[in-house]
């Protein structure tokens, strides 16, 4: 299976660059976390590897295609899939209907909710009357359900209470086992670290640590010089 690779990527809002000369590559069957302080551009990262923002300088590629100038659709259609902050669920429909926007098959459906029994257990209701974490489940649920080769994953965590991350976070493992390669942003440093393999400290709009998330588990010490930048 093909890895998404990042080289030199840059991108500017504004008056300068919020993301300077970044490498990244998230390969089959791993997570990374992307780790930071508030405001170092993490979620930047993530729009410009999806197609969301431009990218000012670098390249994106998947295996060897040069996806730099495709727009979020072509992407998309490549297998990339970018979960975005706060829960985008379609108000209006029920759970199933929500799943069956990008789920192929009703063998498909019906896997996910094996995942989430939460979810089977509400099936037929709104999404609009279900609990915070029962949406950002359904969020998730609806990215698995298409399948995707590449899952860009920003705070999953924002606004639940960590007893509900820490039951949504097995669902991402098991889905990157299943072959998935995951980039995990998370405000939760240790939960994120601890259920990937690799990991990206991003600074000040720089990469201050690559390599593998044990190190910094392992080293709260080197976490806190990454931090620092």
């Amino acid at each position: 299976m093909n890895a998404l690779r990042v080289t030199g990527l840059t991108v500017t809002r504004g008056a300068g660059p919020v993301i300077s000369d970044v490498d990244l590559n998230l390969e089959p069957g791993r997570i990374t976390a992307l780790v930071g302080p508030n405001g170092a551009g993490k979620t930047s990262l993530l729009e410009a590897v999806s197609g969301v923002v431009p990218v000012a300088a670098g390249s994106v590629h998947i295996g060897s295609t040069d996806i730099t100038k495709h727009s979020r659709v072509a992407r998309s259609r490549l297998g990339l899939a970018h979960i975005e902050q706060g829960r985008a669920v379609f108000a209006g429909l029920t759970v199933l209907e929500n799943l069956r926007l990008t789920a192929r098959t009703r063998d498909r459906v019906d896997e996910v909710l094996e995942l989430f029994p939460e979810l089977d257990k509400r099936r037929d209701s709104p999404t609009a009357l279900l609990s915070g974490g029962e949406q950002q489940m359904v969020v998730l649920a609806r990215a698995f359900a298409a399948r995707p080769s590449f899952l860009l994953i920003d705070e999953m965590s924002l606004g639940l209470a960590p007893v509900v991350f820490t039951r949504l976070l097995p669902v991402v493992t098991r889905f990157a086992e299943d072959g998935a390669a995951i980039l995990l942003v998370e405000q939760f440093t240790q939960l994120a670290l601890g259920v990937a393999q690799d990991a990206l400290v991003v600074s000040s709009g720089r990469v201050t640590f690559s390599g593998e998330s044990r190190a910094l588990l392992d080293s709260p010490e080197k976490l806190h010089s990454a931090y620092l930048g």
